[in-house]
């Protein structure tokens, strides 16, 4: 009997994923251990192997459409053997149907069309939804009518039919034309063909100069077209809205003097000690919620839940959206060891190679932009924590010291806390620990030592 392929469910928060790519095609022999896909979650793309072997019979899910974990989405077995039916994927989160569209025939020559619905007598039936939506308008256009505005450029969803039902006739789009001035646009025919293959409205493109649309104003057009968010950031937008609407963010900033702890780092460095600003950072937090344990706690708004090990998140900027690793149990780590994980999960995270258990469990997260010159920031909490800790570029600053005004590179950073957690007394008090650690030099001397 063919062995159905699952959808993995990666991490305890992850409810449904999307297929990259099947590295495997229909009738391809595979091996243990082989990678059949790849799936994007909502923080990174991750493998998925074989646990059998055999031959792939039948793929059931394609790739980029959102399924729930545990979903079918493929079978492996025997070349010929038979293949159990399973209903077709539902998608993770089904939207409101709409009318199915279909391109209008092209001759050969022809540029390819704009994609518009051509309504046949009768509406084709509403597929049926969990929960009732509204049926949008059908949108009837006759074919002749069709042609003209596929040979215009023109997108003609805004004519207003006067044919029966509101079917929008040959008539209706020359008059649409006219009043929009349509004959006097001056289109290269290079832009022209662009426009109907991208398909792009030619009414909707802003001219250049002299009123003459070329292929540079269509490009133009083509990048302000709205593109799908990437799992990746519809899941960030998401989780970040649900945070800063839900949790009461208070904010307080001090500036710290990183001069001498700056000049330490760069002695130690050229004695071949790995360490960045931001390990001396992540040590000084540490330290900082073992004093302050309630900043280190967290509520789902009816009760609060303290956290006896400290799990570090660190925010780490890739390509196409952000990720978190986490340095579990930071608060028992040494300085080289929080070095060492630091490097080997911000590799791992541009690599795309995180693990589900590698971004999750994180009490307490830094987010640092120190390296991108920036003077001060304010950062949103990660749903599940209670604060967040915003570091800016360390910046060469006039500043007053014994009553003589010298040059010291300050750098400001900001808590974010959640309000029902921590009380402003608190959340000074935590940070102006970090601050005065940061500030220590003697501290780093013995911890380095």
């Amino acid at each position: 009997m063919a062995t159905p392929i699952i959808m993995p469910k990666f991490g305890q928060m992850t409810e449904e994923s999307a297929i990259v790519q099947w590295l495997k095609k229909e009738g391809d022999k595979v091996a243990k251990g082989d990678i059949l896909f790849t799936v994007e979650t909502d923080k990174s793309v991750m493998d998925v192997e074989s646990f059998e072997e055999g031959t792939l019979l039948k793929i059931i899910v394609p790739p980029r459409v959102n399924v729930p974990v545990q979903t079918t989405v493929g079978f492996l077995g025997k070349p010929g053997e038979a293949i159990p039916t399973v209903a077709n994927p539902v998608p993770a989160a089904p939207k409101a149907t709409t009318p199915t569209s279909r391109p209008i025939a092209v001759q050969a020559g022809q540029p390819a069309p704009i994609t518009l619905a051509v309504s046949a007598q009768a509406p084709s039936p509403i597929t049926p939804s969990p929960q009732p939506v509204a049926a949008p308008a059908l949108f009837r256009i006759s074919p002749r009518a069709a042609a003209l505005a596929r040979q215009c450029v023109v997108d003609p969803a805004p004519v207003k039919g006067s044919g029966p039902l509101g079917r929008v006739v040959e008539s209706d789009v020359r008059q649409y034309l006219q009043s929009l001035g349509y004959d006097k646009l001056r289109v290269s025919p290079a832009a022209k063909e662009l426009a109907a293959r991208e398909g792009v409205d030619l009414l909707s493109v802003t001219a250049g100069e002299e009123g003459r649309i070329s292929v540079e104003n269509v490009r133009r057009a083509i990048a302000e077209k709205p593109k799908a968010m990437s799992k990746m950031r519809q899941i960030i937008a998401q989780r970040l809205t649900q945070s800063f609407r839900d949790i009461p963010h208070f904010y307080v900033t001090v500036a710290v003097d990183m001069t001498d702890l700056i000049a330490y780092r760069n002695q130690i460095k050229t004695a071949g000690a790995p360490h960045t600003l931001t390990d001396f950072i992540s040590q000084a937090v540490a330290l900082s919620l073992r004093e302050f344990p309630a900043v280190n706690s967290s509520t789902d708004g009816q009760s609060t839940r303290w956290h006896s090990r400290i799990n570090l998140g660190l925010a780490v900027s890739i390509e196409g959206g952000l990720v978190v690793p986490v340095i579990h149990d930071a608060g028992r780590l040494t300085l080289a060891e929080i070095s060492a994980f630091s490097k080997q999960l911000a590799d791992k995270a541009r690599a795309g190679k995180l693990t589900p258990d590698e971004m999750s469990g994180g009490t307490f997260t830094i987010s640092n932009m120190g390296m991108l010159n920036v003077e001060n920031f304010c950062a949103i909490i990660n749903p599940g924590e209670g604060a967040i800790l915003a570091v800016a570029s360390a910046i060469h600053q006039p500043v007053v010291r014994d009553n003589k005004m010298v040059i010291r590179q300050i750098m400001k950073i900001t808590l974010s806390a959640d309000h029902r957690l921590v009380d402003g007394a608190l959340g000074a008090q935590f940070i102006n620990a970090v601050k005065t650690k940061l500030e220590d030099i003697e501290l780093w001397k013995r911890l380095t030592s």
